[in-house]
């Protein structure tokens, strides 16, 4: 069976055309997969999603190539009969996107190549990015975004974007931005006096239509730089998205838009001076509480103070407090415990002079609460799920002590 003309190849704004059914499968989904003698759809390849639009009406969902049997057409509905004429409809939508995604990833991979001899290794369009593996040495914002500037000059230039087929041997004495593993008559595009590189999906005609392009945030990733891009219609949609989240947090401290980083970076400081003050009235307030506690505690046979304690809603750093101004006082033990709705959380500790291994009884109270923890000798702490069970644990320590 020939395989499929691609019809893309030769123009990528190309986004109706009849064709030939030459044969059709059936998925293992129920749907039906055709195979045309031509097509302007594109298949999942290169990083890039395949297109969708319809043939003769019915939804095409995805197109996979299938290397030399031609490109398989999903069909969702009544698919039609081998030799048949059909007239297929591309989702331009769709199509313009991912022609804006792949023409900015070739002007952006340029761009860092010229600046930085930074060759791309990767490129893949997500669902609302792209992300691009670029083999760029000492990253930083100030790096990335001077290829960004040379990119979107690049873009705004509206320079002609040509396609070049060419022998392995004229590619091999051509300036290009990368190296193709494939064989034969290779399709190259090229970006007029700044690009020169292989590759099969679609593009733009001219730098122009992609309209700009972005970064949103990279990365160091398995010993390359992620760079998370946005081109075109994304690009546009990012800033509204950003633009939004700028104002609805300047709203917040009624200031402009421009003004909100500063404010937000003072309340964030006040925000730590005022925890630091909370917490240093919470050790007082503990000394307090751990006085209180030893009052009502007897000490048993041995002359050891146990203390138990079950609070609501108390964080394990105010158990912890809790605990440290009970042992400052010799012979004692402090078994505390604390619960909301959906967690129980657990602090024991001794007194140097106090008898007992606490991390020992805390992996035993921790097994009841359905949870875990662990410590040292002298201080340990956890929790569980079963906050029910909170009783049961700390009365398991209890008597593990009286035992002892």
């Amino acid at each position: 069976m020939p395989a499929t003309e691609r019809l893309y190849y030769s123009d990528s704004h190309l986004i109706e055309f009849e064709a030939r059914v030459i044969d059709k499968t059936e998925r293992v989904s129920g749907w039906t997969a055709v195979t045309l003698d031509r097509t302007a759809f594109y298949p999942t390849g290169g990083g890039q999603p395949s297109d969708t639009g319809t043939l003769d009406g019915n939804h095409v969902l995805e197109c996979i190539d299938d290397e030399e049997s031609g490109i398989l057409h999903v069909i969702q509905g009544r698919a039609p009969e081998v030799g048949a004429t059909v007239k297929g409809r591309i989702d331009w939508a769709r199509r313009l996107d991912h022609i804006q995604q792949h023409t900015g990833q070739h002007i952006l991979s340029q761009a860092l190549v010229t600046l930085f001899n930074a060759p791309t290794r990767g490129f893949r369009v997500l669902h609302e990015s792209c992300e691009v593996d670029v083999e760029l040495i000492n990253p930083t914002n100030e790096r990335i975004e001077r290829a960004v500037v040379l990119a979107n000059n690049v873009i705004w230039e509206d320079r002609e974007i040509t396609i070049r087929n060419v022998t392995a041997d004229e590619a091999a004495r051509l300036p290009l931005r990368k190296d193709s593993s494939r064989d034969g008559e290779l399709r190259l595009i090229e970006i007029e006096g700044f690009d020169l590189t292989p590759c099969g999906g679609t593009h733009a005609y001219r730098t122009g239509e992609v309209g700009m392009i972005v970064v949103r945030t990279w990365e160091r990733a398995k010993g390359l730089t992620r760079i998370e891009c946005a081109a075109g219609t994304r690009a546009l949609a990012d800033y509204r998205r950003a633009n939004q989240t700028a104002r609805t947090v300047a709203a917040l401290f009624s200031a402009g838009r421009d003004d909100a980083p500063k404010l937000a970076a003072r309340m964030v400081e006040e925000n730590k001076e005022l925890h630091r003050r909370v917490r240093a009235l919470e050790e007082i307030a503990a000394r307090v509480e751990a006085q209180e506690l030893l009052a009502s505690a007897s000490p048993n046979a041995a002359g050891i103070r146990i203390v138990t304690k079950i609070y609501d809603d108390r964080d394990a750093e105010s158990l912890k407090h809790i605990a440290q101004a009970l042992i400052a006082h010799p012979n004692t033990i402090a078994l505390l415990g604390s619960h909301d709705e959906e967690s129980a959380r657990l602090v024991f500790a001794r007194s140097a002079d106090a008898p007992g291994e606490m991390n020992a009884l805390m992996r035993d109270a921790c097994a009841k609460l359905d949870g875990r923890g662990g410590g040292k000798a002298d201080l340990a702490q956890g929790g569980g799920r079963k906050v029910e069970k909170l009783d049961e644990a700390i009365d398991i320590a209890t008597r593990a002590l009286s035992q002892a």
